[in-house]
């Protein structure tokens, strides 16, 4: 798309420019009988150049056109820049929610063993039953089958994120296990509106169109008046019959196009550049709700994300962790189902996952809200 730009950059200047120059040369009224030039007095052998002159004001709003449209593929690189550090960003930290929740399985198979051992030798005192163990076992096996789907989901995310970033698709990928904790305010959504309107490429692109679809209204509005062609020929006349000699000629040209069509064809030009015009005044508008969309949509999963965080990870965690534990040491003395305690095991295991889930979403809504604003700070 950078190439594309450049590309672009080199047009403005070759439609500007006069065409280029005609040079003519020609044999007039030779006789059909003999041509021989020297048998009539008009008969000359010529040479001439002529140059098209479009009417005034055609070449810069060609050159307009050309300035607006490289200025739209400008625009267009950057927006493919944000979208693909976005699509990076997003696919990082879903990889880092796949390593914490492949961790939290890990730690859950490793309580599930402890389950079954427990279980296990309360069967064999006799204090036990048997489908206690089997319960635990098959709950094991479980973990094993979602610790299975992570990580090939992982090596799926993986493969991704180094084809984006132009890497060979197996090269391994090792991220932090630890990320500081989330701070800072988004700011409003109303002053992230403003931010978009002034910074994002793809509102700047669409303008940039609309710059061009204008030049080339007022460009079809200008073909209704006609070029001009200016020539000059030299024309040289040999002696005649008797050895006399003969005056050489100069001549001069001025030719116009008139637009006789102009119902047909000019019009009907003019009408379809003011349909395009507004074609694109309106892909404006729409480009603008959309942003304005996905930031109000991202703002709200990042405050949705932000408050289950704090939830799951100073409410819901603590209690589930100390339900398990718990219901472990009621297990033990008989006084609590080892359903109960398989079923404390699964909740908490399921907002461990969550609690991941929220932190990784936040970030992601952040990435999301950089993109839509099309700007790196979003902070108050």
């Amino acid at each position: 798309m950078q190439e594309r730009y450049e590309a672009l950059t080199h047009i403005a200047p070759q439609v500007s420019s006069l065409p280029d120059p005609v040079v003519s040369l020609n044999a007039m009224n030779l006789p059909w009988d003999s041509f021989d030039v020297n048998q009539e007095p008009m008969t000359q052998m010529q040479v001439g150049v002529s140059q098209m002159f479009p009417f005034p004001g055609k070449l810069s709003l060609r050159e307009d056109v050309a300035v607006f449209e490289a200025d739209a593929a400008l625009h267009s690189v950057a927006e493919m820049r944000l979208n693909l550090d976005m699509t990076v960003s997003l696919t990082w930290w879903e990889i880092y929610f796949l390593d914490r929740s492949l961790e939290t399985v890990i730690k859950n198979k490793s309580l599930i063993r402890q389950f079954i051992k427990i279980a296990r030798t309360k069967y064999e005192v006799g204090n036990g039953l048997q489908q206690d163990v089997l319960l635990a076992q098959l709950e094991l096996s479980k973990l094993l089958d979602r610790e299975i789907q992570l990580k090939s989901m992982r090596e799926n995310r993986v493969i991704r994120l180094n084809v984006l970033m132009d890497q060979l698709p197996d090269l391994p990928m090792q991220l932090p296990t630890v990320m500081p904790p989330f701070s800072g305010t988004v700011a409003s959504e109303s002053n992230l509106y403003e931010r978009a309107r002034l910074a994002r490429p793809l509102l700047m692109q669409e303008k940039a169109v609309i710059n061009a679809s204008e030049s080339r209204l007022a460009l079809a509005e200008k073909e209704y008046y006609p070029d001009f062609m200016v020539g000059m020929a030299y024309g040289k006349r040999d002696e005649d019959t008797f050895g006399r000699s003969r005056k050489d000629f100069l001549s001069v040209m001025l030719s116009i196009n008139i637009p006789l069509y102009a119902g047909s064809k000019q019009s009907e030009a003019v009408k379809q550049r003011a349909r395009e015009l507004a074609k694109n005044r309106y892909s404006l508008v729409d480009a603008r709700n959309m942003v304005m969309s996905s930031i109000s949509s991202s703002v709200t999963d990042y405050e949705q994300a932000k408050e289950q965080l704090d939830l799951y990870g100073n409410g819901i965690l603590p209690q589930a962790r100390q339900t398990v534990e718990s219901m472990l040491v009621g297990y033990q003395v008989n006084e609590v189902d080892f359903l109960n305690l398989v079923g404390s095991q699964i909740t908490l295991l399921n907002y461990e996952l969550l609690y991941w889930k929220a932190f990784t979403e936040i970030n992601q809504s952040a990435a999301r809200i950089r993109a839509a604003v099309g700007e790196e700070n979003i902070y108050e």
